[in-house]
């Protein structure tokens, strides 16, 4: 069997037709595990990366498809990209080779029996994939029943057939690396610059090569707005570094991304993790900085010394709310002083931190919102790293979206799953107590207090280096260090903007044109005039994927 795997556009909208080569997205780590283990199988593996494809979604599929024959083909996709998902297996239900879908990740998990009548692949596999899809294909090669494979979904005389969820798979150490090389990922790195995605996590230096690695899988935590659907369970640290060590020299890597949900829960694996990274650096003979997300928990600023002197710069939380009352609604379980005091040590020691305050939860009021955004305006005030404000998104598979369905909130959830790629947060009142027009205000608050409080800063120079390549010089708006940020993709000179940390004291600011500045301080001038011309382009013709 020859099998061909998608990797899908992450940044793909119904509105937005990208067609351009585009490498400004989180590397995925999950399809490159299913890459592995088919591939120790001796199956015969293929993959695309449309990201990396110039052209249309459907046409790129096509012409795949015309220059060699496939037996499957295999997509994976979070629960916001129905549509992208939608136009790949159109296209090859289409071809008259008729190659069999497997679609697999959060997208069908999360709403097996709704998504696959819509999206009508032959195989859905629910949850984690590895076992289910090579006894999947061993069975049909063989001509076997697929009945007690758990983990499937899939149509056997017109009656749709799911075969019960999979085990957690326990002994992640076991499982082959993932194959990263086979998604492409030399030819990302090679392409990569420092304001691209989380220029805030790349531009601690102006060629970075990030490398995503899973030190384990789920969280041990059950918020309301996460979508985690297996237990918690960890790499050995001998299982991780062996993978750093097989790639991090191989492709020349100066950043390691932990994309764990909580990488600091184990105290103990932490502090050998640190001893092992700093032999790691030692052997390549570069610097090599690592980040990771952890609990506020956690902090303590011995564990923080650690973990900087062994090259870790970047820390990234999940604050949430300012509230008590918020927090134990969300099962958040962290308190508004600790989410202080983990801000405080880690800035202490100039670590650069990344979190968000996400607002619309079941228990928010005017008055629990108000104290998230006073607490948010007095840290900006600081430079203490960069800090977002959102809105929660109710994404199949949460808590939070069974609560929508229950209130009548979400009253079609195909059609919300279909649209939830371009919602905004404050247009679903998930709230008790807040109106519809009191939760618009609180957006329009937020949008204020932004333009208000964030720092921008526009550059002392910019000095184009190459095809759409600048090197920017600034000046620190809080240690006021001279600073220059080299290597960054700017398409439009004129307008553009992206956030960034001080290379000397870690706080947080936007580097912007004097035209995007006006914009993010008059955003109701600006978006008013992004609305015009987007409704111009409407009106001239949709464009396709």
């Amino acid at each position: 069997m020859k099998i061909l795997f998608v990797v899908p556009k992450f940044n793909f909208t119904k509105k937005l037709s990208i067609t351009k080569k585009n490498y400004n997205y989180v590397f995925p780590i999950g399809m490159g595990y299913i890459i592995s283990v088919l591939k120790k199988a001796k199956y015969d593996v293929d993959c695309i990366n449309l990201n990396h494809i110039e052209g249309h979604t459907k046409e790129i599929i096509i012409e795949k498809l015309n220059n060699e024959k496939y037996d499957f083909v295999c997509i994976g996709n979070m629960s916001d990209g129905y549509s992208l998902t939608e136009i790949v297996l159109k296209a090859v239900k289409e071809h008259p080779t008729h190659p069999k879908t497997i679609l697999g990740g959060l997208i069908i998990t999360s709403e097996h029996e709704m998504v696959f009548k819509a999206l009508k692949p032959d195989f859905g596999i629910l949850g984690e994939g590895e076992e289910t899809i090579v006894e999947l294909l061993n069975a049909l090669f063989n001509k076997k029943d697929i009945s007690h494979i758990k983990g499937l979904i899939y149509k056997k005389d017109n009656n749709i057939i799911f075969t019960g969820k999979r085990e957690d798979f326990e002994n992640i150490n076991s499982l082959p690396f993932p194959d990263l090389e086979a998604m492409g990922i030399a030819e990302y790195l090679d392409n990569m610059h420092p304001n691209f995605w989380g220029a805030h996590l790349l531009n601690v230096v102006d060629y970075p090569r990030p490398y995503p690695i899973l030190g384990s899988r789920s969280c041990p935590f059950n918020c309301t707005f996460c979508g985690h659907i297996s237990k918690y369970r960890q790499r050995s640290i001998d299982n991780i570094m062996k993978e750093l060590e097989e790639n991090v020299e191989k492709l020349k890597i100066n950043l390691v991304f932990l994309y764990d949900d909580c990488f600091t829960l184990d105290l103990n694996r932490v502090y050998e993790f640190c001893e092992r990274m700093k032999k790691l650096q030692k052997k390549v003979g570069w610097e090599l900085k690592w980040g990771t997300n952890m609990t506020v928990k956690q902090v303590t600023p011995e564990l923080l010394k650690t973990m900087k002197d062994a090259g870790c710069y970047s820390l990234g939380f999940g604050f949430e709310s300012f509230d008590k009352n918020v927090l134990k609604s969300m099962r958040k379980p962290v308190t508004p002083e600790e989410i202080d005091t983990a801000l405080r040590y880690s800035r202490g020691i100039g670590m650069m931190i990344y979190a968000g305050f996400i607002f619309g939860d079941v228990a928010e009021t005017k008055e629990s919102a108000k104290r998230t955004l006073d607490y948010w305006v007095s840290i900006q005030k600081q430079g203490l790293g960069f800090i977002g404000l959102g809105f929660i998104q109710p994404f199949p598979g949460t808590a939070i979206y069974q609560h929508c369905l229950k209130k009548g909130i979400i009253k079609d959830k195909l059609e919300f799953l279909k649209n939830v790629e371009s919602m905004n947060g404050f247009e679903i009142n998930m709230t008790d107590d807040m109106s519809n027009e009191e939760l618009k205000e609180l957006e329009k608050i937020i949008r204020d207090l932004y333009a208000k409080h964030k720092t921008f800063i526009t550059p002392q120079k910019i000095i184009k280096t190459g095809k759409n390549i600048y090197n920017i010089k600034v000046s620190c708006p809080f240690c006021k260090k001279e600073l220059e940020y080299k290597n960054n993709f700017i398409v439009n000179k004129l307008s553009f903007g992206f956030i960034t940390i001080c290379r000397n004291c870690g706080s947080g600011f936007w580097i912007t044109s004097p035209l995007q500045k006006f914009a993010y301080k008059h955003y109701g001038v600006s978006g008013n005039i992004k609305k015009y011309i987007n409704k111009l382009k409407s009106s001239l013709g949709k464009k396709t994927a």
